[in-house]
């Protein structure tokens, strides 16, 4: 077990930058996971790794929106690798599926390859589960939230689809799980503010994302 998940949760890294974010209610959806401790930083912090920790997080969970391209051998593309690289579980919640936007390797990560889009603020819609005996879906019946949607490609054959929808804004697939290397990736399209975050399902869906991330 992780040193700093000595307690029995599951410790997960929240990487933010380069987009503006509730930050009161954000950190509130994490104090709300019993099963979690949540250590919300920005990419910089993260990279810096001060006190040599970025190893011990069981997983980390990207929230940021940077772009650009990480110079090869740059501190900043070492230290998101090597996440892979290590086998630590990778949860990419929503503007992060579109972080990177010219980078190969994040485009591999999420498994869209071309991540052209359009978005749309406060859209309702319907999303509905097709995988009920998923680990991150059990017990998560369909329900209807406000998003801001990605009108954009969906995941391919290489990845597991977990929740859709069908709103004409909207990319099909809302989540998605790959394993990439010896990490179990969770992508999330969904997440834009509290009014979604609120949402017993959404929360519950994190949650249980971030239990199956960490135990690959």
């Amino acid at each position: 077990m992780s040193p700093l998940g000595s307690d029995g949760r599951t410790s997960v890294a929240v990487i933010t930058g380069d987009h503006a974010y509730d930050v009161p209610n954000f950190h509130a959806l994490f104090r709300g996971m019993a099963s979690v401790d949540a250590y919300i930083q920005p990419l910089e912090d993260f990279v810096a790794n001060v006190g040599g920790v970025a190893a011990d997080y069981d997983i980390v969970l990207f929230y940021n929106f940077h772009q650009g391209t990480p110079a090869e051998g740059s501190r900043e593309c070492g230290a998101l690798t090597s996440i892979v690289e290590r086998g630590q579980g990778v949860l990419v919640m929503h503007h992060a599926v579109l972080a990177y936007l010219e980078w190969p390797w994040w485009a591999d990560l999420v498994g869209v390859q071309e991540r052209g889009f359009g978005y749309d603020f406060a859209q309702r819609l319907d999303v509905d589960v097709v995988d009920r005996d998923h680990p991150i879906t059990a017990g998560v019946e369909p329900w209807s939230m406000i998003d801001e949607t990605y009108s954009m490609n969906s995941c391919g054959d290489d990845s597991h689809a977990l929740l859709t929808t069908d709103h004409e804004l909207s990319m099909d697939t809302l989540a998605w799980t790959r394993q990439v290397g010896e990490s179990r990736v969770f992508c999330l399209q969904s997440g834009h503010d509290n009014d979604t975050w609120k949402e017993p399902a959404f929360q519950r869906v994190v949650e249980q994302g971030i239990a199956w991330c960490a135990a690959g």
